[in-house]
């Protein structure tokens, strides 16, 4: 190899050397401390966050109140539109029994009690109420509940409901009260 060779690759290490040095030092510069202005924007960045952070906890605190209260007065509410649509079929009880103590056709009579019955099954129904049907039904413990049992009449009849001492009800596919039924054994 030649000097002048030799040279020439010596130079080259030296600026690689050099090269390396330089990017040490900056790269030290700018992990040094950080700057008064670097300090007051980092400040005023946190500042501003917990800023948001104090609001959006405030806000949503609000809200849960908010929320709550709104649910004690929908709970407190909300049977009031049943009692208005109640409410008529009270004022038509009412009337009958005004007019029990006046009229002697007890057909009459009969056909008001017919009439407000249906008034007040129409209204349960409206608002998802319905009976649950027992007659000729075989048990199920999730509609029924058997107050007793008794020997069925025919061998098609055990396992089902015979008589029905009490009508159960459903509310919106959820069953509210069961009905009270004898059963064939």
């Amino acid at each position: 190899m030649n000097n002048k060779h030799k040279d020439e690759i010596e130079d080259f290490d030296k600026k690689q050397d050099n090269v390396g040095e330089e990017n040490t030092d900056k790269t030290v510069e700018n992990f040094a401390e950080p700057t008064t202005n670097d300090n007051e924007s980092l400040e005023e960045r946190y500042n501003t966050l917990n800023d948001k952070y104090i609001r959006l906890t405030a806000e949503f605190d609000n809200y849960r109140k908010r929320t709550a209260k709104e649910k004690i007065e929908l709970i407190k509410t909300a049977g009031e539109y049943v009692i208005e649509d109640t409410l008529p079929i009270v004022d038509n009880f009412e009337r009958a029994l005004k007019n029990m103590a006046t009229t002697t056709d007890v057909s009459a009579i009969k056909e008001g009690v017919e009439l407000i019955y249906q008034q007040l099954m129409s209204m349960l129904k409206l608002h998802g109420v319905k009976a649950i049907d027992t007659e000729g039904k075989e048990f199920d413990t999730e509609y029924h509940e058997a107050i007793t049992t008794v020997p069925a009449p025919t061998q098609e009849e055990k396992g089902k409901i015979i008589d029905c001492t009490q009508k159960g009800y459903i509310l919106n596919d959820k069953v509210i009260r069961h009905s009270k039924v004898v059963v064939g054994e």
